[in-house]
């Protein structure tokens, strides 16, 4: 038993940093200018199909197809923001929210047109790692590896390069940020594409391990609100933490009892934690 337990806890954490990284674009988002970004599931779905179709007709190697689709997911950012987001962002959420679900519908209604809502599969292996009595496939492992890259990589960029310094200037106070030379309507774009390339990035990392179709980016957007509801609205770091203990939840509950409670216990958890402790865990106190 005590083996079962470890292997699944093991099993969950793998893919609760590819969770966690998920719900980095939502989190950041929000987290710079206060905008519910309610595209983010089918913008995971873009990730996924993006992998798949480089993989399945250009033979590209799916980890190798998550460069191409980083930065396809920035200037998908950058055109989505100016389009729908940039002449709502000081207009009541009401607006915002209802800018970004229709670039959801949009996105949805032309990938289900195109793709229909069948399952795919990216046929990649890389053989399976043992350590110890824990076998773990090497796909899933390179997966969550290049999950914690993404996030030491922007952790980095946010506090080590200028423009990352210019986005949490803008998001720590806009309007002083600007009396600073800082160009905040440049400023979001670049937050607002990096959201988005983090979805796109973690939808790709998704196809690699799962079955996907059209409209699994939804279920992963669900799953990216309670991440970010755990560790923090508007923490990128609190979100990796949420997206662990997700991953451990989805490992360990099957071992105990049906896998059909796994979703009862994670949206327990989210009440809870908004009733007892609405910052997140990782969230500072107002």
């Amino acid at each position: 038993m005590g083996e079962v337990l470890i292997t699944s806890a093991l099993d969950g954490l793998l893919i609760g940093v590819i969770y966690g990284l998920a719900a980095m674009g939502l989190t950041l988002i929000f987290g710079v200018m206060d905008v519910i970004n309610l595209a983010h599931g089918p913008l995971i779905a873009v990730g996924m199909f993006g992998v798949y179709l480089l993989f399945t007709f250009l033979g590209i190697n799916p980890f190798v197809a998550l460069l191409i689709m980083a930065v396809i997911g920035l200037l998908l950012g950058f055109f989505i923001y100016f389009v729908a987001v940039n002449r709502v962002i000081d207009a009541p959420p009401l607006s915002s929210l209802l800018s970004t679900f229709s670039v959801n519908m949009m996105i949805i209604g032309v990938g289900t047109a195109l793709l229909t809502t069948s399952s795919y599969n990216v046929e990649y292996s890389l053989g399976s790692f043992e350590f110890g009595f824990f076998r773990v496939p090497g796909a899933r492992l390179m997966a969550a590896l290049a999950a914690l890259v993404v996030t030491g990589l922007l952790y980095l960029f946010m506090y080590r390069t200028r423009p990352g310094k210019y986005i949490r200037a803008v998001a720590d106070n806009r309007a002083s940020a600007e009396l600073m030379g800082i160009p905040s309507t440049r400023i979001l774009a670049l937050a607002f594409g990096i959201g988005v390339m983090l979805a796109v990035v973690a939808g790709g990392l998704i196809a690699t391990i799962l079955p996907i179709n059209i409209l699994a980016g939804g279920s992963f957007e669900l799953k990216s609100f309670v991440i970010v509801v755990l560790g923090g609205l508007g923490n990128p770091l609190g979100a990796l933490f949420g997206g662990l203990i997700l991953g451990l939840i989805e490992g360990l509950v099957p071992v105990v009892m049906k896998t059909t409670w796994v979703p009862v216990i994670e949206y327990a958890l989210f009440v809870l934690i908004l009733l007892v402790r609405p910052q997140g865990l990782m969230g500072a106190k107002k």
